[in-house]
């Protein structure tokens, strides 16, 4: 294409540095459809507005969009504007301290700059979209503690921080974060651990301010090979205060997949029936997680505690006494 007026060209070249791979003077110049010596002006104007282009001299050199010591105005196509519009009212309703204000005021500036196309589309997705979130209130995770813990893992260095266990023991730890895993609202460090020699999980609500130390490491497989399935099999292993046993009636397959986002461990019995025996601190969110197992698969409650069945058999109520006819 040729992009005659300098201004919409101007634009075209930062929208295609925005994907910040290295381009070739040659390939831009085609792209844009001027020369190259146009293209080397162009960037030169990017500069004086604030973008950080780095240029490779050379045959094989070019140019690419760095980070700078600041965010200069950025560029975004309809779909990446509803993306970014969607994500940033998601996160709105997130469990990391001081994200949810922060969201809204960046929402309330993309949303005041929004084409009404745009602006259309985003109100189609938030207007026929119900999050429903079951999961139980936690302790919300410092912003800080989760960016400090991101950069650690990517860049294989070493994090100290003060760690307050379950049962309330607190602790200072040396470790060489390898992955986070979110599960339900929580987040989770895999991290092997330097003074215990060991592999460890830690909840970053629970983590004081995480400090970097300096020292680089190389990385190492984490058991099993997956971070993820490391914390769920961490998480069989914690008893919790309530426990209820269930049985239910279906294929293997669709207990597995039903069990897997929930607290708790399966036991495939004769064909069809399966046991699976769930936990949780309070009573509410087992009450909870067996609701939502009832909602879509064929189970009987074998053993819970009296609180646990009186409040399911209460709900059970209110459910029937809201869809009885009036």
């Amino acid at each position: 294409m040729q992009v005659a007026d300098s201004t919409a060209r101007t634009l075209a070249l930062l929208s295609l540095l925005q994907t910040h791979r290295h381009w070739g003077g040659g390939e831009l110049a085609v792209r844009l459809g001027v020369s190259e010596r146009t293209v080397r002006r162009d960037i030169d104007r990017l500069r004086q507005l604030g973008y950080p282009v780095d240029a490779a001299p050379g045959v094989d050199g070019g140019y690419q969009l760095a980070a700078g010591a600041h965010l200069p105005p950025l560029l975004f196509d309809d779909d990446e504007a509803v993306a970014l519009a969607v994500g940033l009212r998601t996160a709105a309703g997130s469990a990391i301290d001081g994200v949810e204000e922060t969201a809204v005021r960046v929402m309330a500036k993309l949303e005041r700059m929004l084409p009404d196309r745009v602006r259309r589309r985003v109100e189609a997705v938030h207007g026929n979209v119900s999050v429903l979130k079951w999961a139980p209130t936690v302790e919300p995770v410092a912003a800080s503690t989760l960016a400090t813990a991101a950069q650690a893992c990517r860049d294989h260095e070493e994090v100290r921080f003060g760690y307050r266990r379950r049962d309330g023991e607190e602790s200072n730890r040396l470790v060489q974060p390898h992955q986070l895993v979110v599960s339900g609202r929580r987040w989770y460090l895999v991290a092997w651990d330097v003074r215990r020699d060991d592999w460890r999980m830690f909840r970053l609500d629970r983590m004081g301010t995480p400090q970097l130390a300096g020292a680089r490491f190389a990385d190492r497989p984490v058991p099993g090979g997956d971070a993820a399935a490391f914390v769920a099999e961490a998480l069989r292993g914690i008893q919790r205060t309530y426990q209820a046993v269930l049985l239910i009636t279906a294929a293997r397959d669709e207990v597995d997949r039903a069990a897997r986002g929930f607290d708790g461990s399966v036991e495939h019995l004769v064909q069809g029936t399966s046991r699976l025996t769930l936990q949780a601190d309070t009573v509410e969110w087992l009450a909870a997680m067996i609701a939502m197992l009832a909602s879509s698969l064929p189970i009987q409650i074998h053993d819970a505690p009296d609180e646990v069945m009186n409040l399911v058999a209460e709900t059970a109520r209110r459910l029937h006494g809201a869809t009885a006819p009036r």
